[in-house]
C-alpha cells in the first residue's frame, strides 16, 4: 500500500452519486430513445440527426425544467412535434408514454458489488449521498434502494455545480480537502466537486448520458479513476 492510498484508510468523507454509480439508471432511458427513434422512422434523417435534435432538446429543457422522467417525456414530444413540424396528436402522446412506461416500472438495480463495498466503507468513513433530479422521482429510488442506513445524511437537489458543493461542505462542517466525491458524471461529479476543493474518484459508465460527459484533466492529481466500484476498497 503506498503512503498515499495509507492516507484514505484513515477517516475520509466519501460523498456518492446515486444514477449510474450507485445503480443503473440511463441505461433504461437509453431504451427507450432506442425505441422512439425506430417509431418515428424519419423519411430523410437518419437515426444520428434525430438523436442529435434530441439530445439539443434535452440540454435546453435541463436548463428550464431539470431532469427526469417527466421532463424526458417532455423532450421526446417536442422532439416528435419539431421533426413533424405539427403538435402531437393525442395517438402519438399515448404511443410516447407506452414507449416510456419502463422508466416508470424500472426497479432500481444495484451496480455488482455496491451493497458489500458500503457496508465495510460505512466502518471507517462517514458517507453522504448526493443525487439531482426530481425530488419525487429521486426520493422513490432512495426509498427503494436499501442503502440509506450507510448514509449519514442523503441530499437531492436540483443541479450539481460548483455553489452546490460548497453548500454541502457547509451543511456537514467538514474540510473539503479531506472529502471525496464518487460518481460516473465529469460534468456533475468530477468538475464542480474539484472546482469546489474537493477531491474525486471517477468510475466510468458506459451508460452514462451524452449530456454528463466532459473532458477530464489528465494531470490532476486530485482525481482518482477506477474501473469498478468494488475497487473503491483497494483505496479508501
Amino acid at each position: 500500500m503506498t503512503a498515499d492510498q495509507e492516507a484514505r484508510r484513515r477517516a475520509q468523507v466519501l460523498i456518492f452519486d446515486a444514477d449510474d454509480t450507485l445503480w443503473e439508471n440511463n441505461v433504461v432511458f437509453e431504451r427507450v430513445i432506442h425505441d422512439f427513434l425506430a417509431w418515428i422512422d424519419h423519411p430523410t434523417m437518419d437515426r444520428t440527426e434525430i438523436r442529435a435534435i434530441l439530445d439539443d432538446i434535452e440540454r435546453a429543457n435541463a436548463v428550464a425544467h431539470g431532469y427526469g422522467s417527466k421532463v424526458f417525456l417532455r423532450s421526446l414530444g417536442e422532439c416528435l412535434e419539431r421533426l413533424r413540424e405539427r403538435p402531437a396528436t393525442d395517438a402519438e402522446r399515448q404511443e410516447i408514454d407506452r414507449l416510456a412506461r419502463a422508466l416508470v416500472e424500472h426497479r432500481v438495480e444495484l451496480m455488482p458489488g455496491v451493497a458489500e463495498a458500503l457496508d465495510e466503507l460505512a466502518q471507517r468513513h462517514e458517507l453522504l449521498l448526493l443525487t439531482k433530479g426530481d425530488r419525487e422521482e429521486q426520493q422513490r429510488k432512495l426509498d427503494a434502494c436499501g442503502l440509506l442506513h450507510h448514509f449519514g445524511a442523503a441530499h437531492i437537489v436540483a443541479e450539481k455545480n460548483v455553489d452546490t458543493y460548497r453548500w454541502l461542505v457547509r451543511e456537514h462542517g467538514f474540510e473539503p480537502a479531506r472529502a471525496w466525491m464518487i460518481g460516473n458524471s465529469p460534468k456533475s461529479d468530477i468538475l464542480p466537486a474539484r472546482a469546489a476543493g474537493l477531491h474525486a474518484v471517477f468510475i466510468p459508465n458506459e451508460n452514462t448520458w451524452v449530456l454528463e460527459d466532459d473532458e477530464l484533466d489528465p494531470t490532476d492529481n486530485g482525481v482518482l479513476r477506477l474501473a469498478a466500484f468494488q475497487d473503491l476498497l483497494k483505496h479508501f
